[in-house]
C-alpha cells in the first residue's frame, strides 16, 4: 500500500514511524512533514490544508490511504472532500471536527447528551462576559471558542488576569477563534487523555496516557500544545476506564450519530478526574501531541492494519496489541515557547541520544538549512523512552534528553511525576 501522513509534528511522525513498520506498506509519503519524518518518509511540498493540491497529489500517485494528523484540516473539511473524490481517508468529516473546532459546539453538545463537564456559559460580548466572572469568582476557566493550536485556553487565577484575558480575546488575539469564547467553572483534580479509535457507534480503546499542558514544572504557566506525556497513567483505573466509556466515549457516538455527524477517525477525550468525579474537558478530533509518542512506542501491533479494518466496515475485528512497559516523552521546546521564540539554531546529540535501544527521538519543529538540521518551531522534540517500571522510562528519557542541545532548549523536569507518586501510593 501507498499511505500520505498529513501534518508536520511530533505526532505525525509517531504515527508515519509506526506505520512504517507494516508489512502492508510499500511507500510512505508525508506532507509537508518534518526534518525527523523525511528521513523515512518522502516528502511532499504541500501544505496539510491545501486539500485542492493533496486530491490532485494522490489521485496522480494511486496512493491507497491518507492519514490525517493535525485537527485544521480535519475542520476544513479535507476528508469531505478526499470522499466526493473517492479517494481513502482516515479522519473525521467536516461536520464531525466541529466537536474540536467549536468549543461552544462542544460544551452545548455536551449539555444536550448528559454527559459530564464544567459548569459553562458562552458569550459573544464583553461586557456580558466580565459580569459573568465577577458573579463566579476565580479561578476560572476562559476559552476561545476555535481553534488556537492549543494556546485557547487560560486558567485565570485572579479577576485581573480573567478580565485581561477576556479583552484579549475580544480583542482579536486569535482572530476568527476568539470572536466567541466559553468561560467555565475551574475543576479540580488530575488530568487524564482517553483516545480512541471510532467509527460510527463503535470504538477501539488506544493505550491511556497523561499530557503535561502547562509549560513549566509543577503544572505553573501558560498552557501548551502539550509538554509531555506518558503511558498507561495510573489515574485511569479498569473502574474509571468503565465509566469513561459509558458515560463519555459511547454517548458521545451516539450523540454525534443522532445529529448527523457521524464520526470516523480518532476521538480524544480531555479529562479531569477530581473529587466532581469524571469531566470532560475537551474533545479532539485526532490523536493528541505528545501523547501519541508514548502511545505509539507501546503499539505492538499494525497500525495500518487497523485504520485499514476500520475504514472497511470490519471494527469489531481489531485488537490493538500493547507492550505491557512505560512509555515516556520529554518535550524539547524553543526559549520563549508558547510566546515568541526564535528559529534556525543548530540541533546536535539525537544519534548519541538514540544510541540507547529504549530512546526514540520523534521531530516536530525541525528542518534541514545548509544540510543542518535546525529548530523550526515551538515544540521542536519529543524525546521518548520505554521502561519496566515509569521510573525507568523517565530516567531513560532524560538521560537521552541531556545528550541533546541546541540554544535556548527549554524541557519540563517533571513529566511523569503525578504517576509515580500515585504508584508509590498504591504500593503503601
Amino acid at each position: 500500500m501507498k499511505v500520505l501522513v498529513v501534518g508536520n509534528g511530533g505526532r505525525e511522525h509517531a504515527l508515519a514511524w509506526k506505520i512504517k513498520q507494516s508489512p502492508l506498506l510499500s511507500k510512505l509519503y508525508v506532507a509537508r512533514g518534518n526534518a525527523g519524518i523525511w528521513q523515512i518518509a518522502e516528502k511532499v511540498d504541500i501544505s496539510p490544508t491545501d486539500v485542492e493540491k493533496l486530491v490532485d497529489f494522490v489521485r496522480k500517485e494511486k496512493i491507497d490511504l491518507t492519514v490525517v494528523g493535525p485537527e485544521q484540516p480535519l475542520s476544513e473539511g479535507i476528508v469531505d472532500a478526499f470522499e466526493n473524490a473517492g479517494l481513502k481517508i482516515f479522519g473525521h468529516r467536516k461536520n464531525a471536527a466541529i466537536l474540536e473546532a467549536s468549543k461552544v459546539f462542544a460544551k452545548n453538545f455536551m449539555k444536550k447528551y448528559g454527559i459530564p463537564t464544567a459548569f459553562y456559559e458562552t458569550f459573544e460580548n464583553e461586557n456580558e462576559a466580565i459580569e459573568f466572572i465577577k458573579k463566579m469568582g476565580t479561578p476560572i476557566v476562559i476559552k476561545a471558542d476555535g481553534l488556537a493550536a492549543g494556546k485557547g485556553v487560560v486558567i485565570a487565577y485572579t479577576e485581573e488576569e480573567a478580565v485581561k484575558t477576556v479583552k484579549d480575546m475580544f480583542g482579536g488575539k486569535f482572530g476568527e477563534a476568539s470572536k466567541r469564547i466559553v468561560i467555565e467553572e475551574f475543576l479540580e483534580g488530575e488530568e487524564a487523555s482517553y483516545i480512541a479509535m471510532v467509527k460510527g457507534e463503535d470504538l477501539v480503546p488506544m493505550a491511556t496516557s497523561q499530557d503535561h499542558k502547562r509549560v513549566f514544572d509543577g503544572d505553573k504557566g501558560p498552557n501548551t500544545g502539550g509538554m509531555g506525556a506518558y503511558s498507561p497513567t495510573p489515574v485511569i483505573t479498569p473502574q474509571i476506564e468503565k465509566e469513561i466509556l459509558e458515560k463519555i466515549m459511547y454517548p458521545t457516538l451516539k450523540g454525534m450519530k443522532a445529529e448527523g455527524r457521524e464520526m470516523c477517525g480518532f476521538l480524544y477525550a480531555g479529562l479531569m478526574i477530581g473529587p466532581k468525579g469524571i469531566n470532560v474537558l475537551e474533545f479532539n478530533v485526532r490523536m493528541g501531541d505528545p501523547e501519541t509518542q508514548p502511545i505509539m512506542r507501546r503499539l505492538e501491533s499494525d497500525l495500518l492494519q487497523h485504520m485499514v479494518d476500520i475504514l472497511d466496515g470490519n471494527i469489531q475485528q481489531v485488537k490493538p496489541v500493547w507492550s505491557d512497559k512505560w512509555s515516556i516523552g520529554v518535550v524539547m521546546a524553543s526559549k520563549g515557547y508558547p510566546g515568541k521564540y526564535e528559529k534556525g539554531f543548530e540541533i546536535t546529540g539525537i544519534e548519541d541520544a538514540e544510541k540507547d535501544p529504549d530512546v526514540v527521538v520523534f521531530h516536530a519543529g525541525t528542518d534541514i538549512i545548509d544540510g543542518k538540521l535546525v529548530t523550526a518551531g515551538g515544540r521542536v522534540l519529543t524525546v521518548t523512552a520505554t521502561g519496566d517500571t515509569l521510573v525507568e522510562a523517565k530516567e531513560k528519557a532524560y538521560k537521552a534528553v541531556q545528550k541533546i542541545h541546541f540554544e535556548g532548549a527549554h524541557y519540563r523536569k517533571d513529566i511523569g511525576d503525578k504517576g509515580i507518586k500515585r504508584l508509590q501510593k498504591q504500593d503503601l
